[in-house]
């Protein structure tokens, strides 16, 4: 079985994870979390500190700065990026998750296929990178969830929630606005493949939610 959680930053996810996990684990359930946002995975960073020391002060910085956006502008390196990024999500989601999600193991997703697809129409608006060979394949290949949860909040709440968290890199009200409206946008997001989840809940009631959309599915 896949689990997919996706939505706003400070919308609860994390939580949820953390509490349908050991829930599940709790009743002899095996249980994999698999994190994942395009260019930000284990492997991606790995690869990105071997490149480092390979090249050292040519290779893009890490971390939000202004020589990095910059870089990132250039069209090859932005097409070098992109084109890395997709390729681990191949392997991750298309081959990794598919073949825990195949066996008995739980996999639950921390970010899919979506919320990757709105991080780079976001910080990529001119690559049109869902129209690439490269991103339909990753579409094609990458399971389907049995069960996605979108969750959301106000935007007020995700800018306070990453204050008490002391998030390095929040996002910005405007970023998170777009973000907001476009998780709210059903044809990305369909309501008929993704159960909303409003993030301001406490986090018993959620959790209940969570549980009793998935238990019947469970073997």
């Amino acid at each position: 079985m896949i689990i997919t959680f996706s939505g706003l930053d400070g919308a609860g996810k994390s939580t949820q994870i953390e509490c349908l996990s050991e829930r599940l684990l709790s009743k002899g359930y095996h249980v994999k979390v698999v994190w994942a946002r395009g260019g930000y995975t284990h492997g991606f960073e790995l690869l990105k500190r071997f490149l480092r020391r390979l090249m050292g002060k040519k290779l893009l910085p890490s971390g939000q700065s202004k020589g990095r956006k910059q870089k990132l502008e250039r069209p090859i390196i932005q097409n070098i990026w992109l084109t890395i990024a997709i390729l681990d999500l191949i392997f991750l989601w298309g081959l990794y998750v598919r073949l825990l999600g195949n066996g008995k193991r739980i996999v639950i997703c921390d970010r899919y296929l979506n919320d990757t697809l709105l991080d780079f129409r976001k910080n990529f608006p001119a690559s049109n990178v869902e129209e690439s060979m490269l991103w339909r394949l990753l579409t094609a290949i990458t399971p389907a969830p049995d069960h996605a949860f979108l969750f959301w909040v106000p935007i007020e709440t995700s800018m306070q929630r990453s204050i008490d968290k002391a998030e390095p890199f929040p996002d910005s009200k405007e970023t998170l606005e777009w973000r907001l409206a476009a998780y709210m946008d059903q044809s990305t997001f369909p309501l008929h493949k993704y159960t909303l989840i409003d993030g301001r809940n406490s986090i018993t009631k959620n959790s209940e939610e969570l549980y009793a959309s998935i238990k019947f599915d469970l073997a």
